[in-house]
């Protein structure tokens, strides 16, 4: 019996064209992602009732406690810290006065991803009624956290404040494969997301009554 090959093979053009749309807007979306990851952070001058840093990256430790001690907030909230350690085990990894500003810090250590750290984050903010924070983690992952900790916290003004670990060569990331497959690996992770939060809002909305 003879067998019909014409049909996939019509099909295949069209597969061959949606996979290379997807890829050049993949591509274009993600020059435009590289090309605008923050550096730039709020002066000091801007309170916030609470600094939240983010762990798993350099300077993001340093950078909240520096912050904590310039008085830009009056309590510091650390999401994703490994069980085991406490704030007195904290403060000497960082080579402070362990009992320096230990009454202002409290770690979380149960987010093991981005999404964690805003549902850790929001807990804790919801607890403390906090209203403004100023949330520090990379540049290049700093797009993808306010995205997660807007959806999660609506009412809470988020202050970013992004550092900028000298490994990661944002300015010239097309240099250096390291970070170009970094910022490659975020901006996927990012349109991930955005698709995630898009399709629940969808679906919320058509579960509403009319």
């Amino acid at each position: 019996m003879a067998r019909n090959f014409g049909r996939p093979q019509r099909r295949r053009p069209w597969l061959l064209g949606a996979f290379a749309a997807a890829a050049t807007a993949w591509v274009a979306g993600f020059v435009v992602f590289a090309g605008t990851i923050p550096e730039s952070t709020a002066p000091l001058s801007e309170k916030s009732d609470a600094i939240v840093v983010l762990t798993g990256g350099t300077l993001r430790m340093e950078t909240g406690i520096a912050l904590l001690e310039s008085g830009v907030a009056r309590k510091l909230f650390v999401s994703g810290v490994h069980r085991g350690v406490d704030v007195a085990e904290l403060m000497r990894i960082q080579k402070r006065q362990p009992d320096r500003l230990q009454c202002c810090i409290v770690l979380g250590h149960d987010a093991v991803d981005t999404v964690g750290n805003a549902e850790e984050t929001a807990a804790w903010v919801a607890q403390e009624g906090i209203r403004s924070i100023r949330l520090v983690t990379a540049g290049y992952h700093m797009p993808r956290s306010l995205l997660e900790f807007r959806s999660a916290m609506p009412d809470v003004t988020i202050v970013p404040h992004p550092v900028s670990p000298d490994h990661v060569k944002t300015d010239s990331w097309y240099r250096y494969p390291g970070t170009a497959l970094l910022i490659a690996g975020e901006f996927s992770k990012y349109i991930l997301s955005w698709l995630r939060q898009t399709a629940g809002r969808m679906i919320q909305s058509l579960q509403e009554p009319a």
